[in-house]
């Protein structure tokens, strides 16, 4: 029996975040070449990308470290705590490692430095929809299982009701439903 994928391409939503105005529109630029991809919301600065992600439920946030308010990471600490599979891009001008391990130690997925090309940033953008896309295949399918075990257990239970069969596998079986 062939398997369909549950998850159909759909575009991936986008929040950008930095506090020059020029890189938002050129990242919102070079994002809008990309068709599977949908640009959300804008944010100048680390709360409003806060603020504007619980909003907009962005699939993927991309993200500038140094901005104020909040920086980047503060920014997709706070993000990934309401909205865990959240993925996230970390861009800077800088190239410290140490800015590298905290972002990743927060679970942002790339890190690209200023100045990238279009090629970088969406290929960062598709390698980040994959995981996401992977991550989500994976959680659907558990949830599907548990259903499955769910719909089976409630068959046993009524069947083993009716024969008022009360015997170790059968309390096994109401013990588990009742959890």
């Amino acid at each position: 029996m062939a398997q369909t994928d549950v998850f159909p391409k759909a575009k991936l939503r986008v929040l950008i975040a930095d506090d020059f105005q020029e890189t938002r529109r050129s990242v919102r630029l070079m994002l809008s070449m990309n068709p599977d991809v949908l640009v959300v919301a804008i944010a100048k600065d680390g709360q409003e990308a806060v603020d504007l992600a619980s909003e907009h439920h962005p699939d993927l946030v991309v993200l500038d470290i140094n901005m104020p308010k909040k920086n980047g990471l503060e920014a997709y600490g706070e993000i990934s705590q309401t909205a865990p599979d959240t993925g996230c891009i970390i861009i800077t001008g800088q190239g410290e490692t140490e800015l590298l391990g905290d972002a990743m130690t927060l679970g942002a997925h790339e890190y690209l430095l200023k100045p990238f090309t279009i090629e970088e940033l969406n290929e960062a953008v598709n390698r980040v929809a994959e995981t996401l896309r992977g991550k989500r295949q994976k959680q659907a399918e558990a949830e599907q299982l548990y259903k499955r075990s769910e719909v089976y257990l409630k068959q046993k239970a009524e069947e083993y009701a009716k024969t008022r069969r009360s015997d170790a596998e059968a309390v096994g079986i109401f013990e588990q439903l009742a959890e």
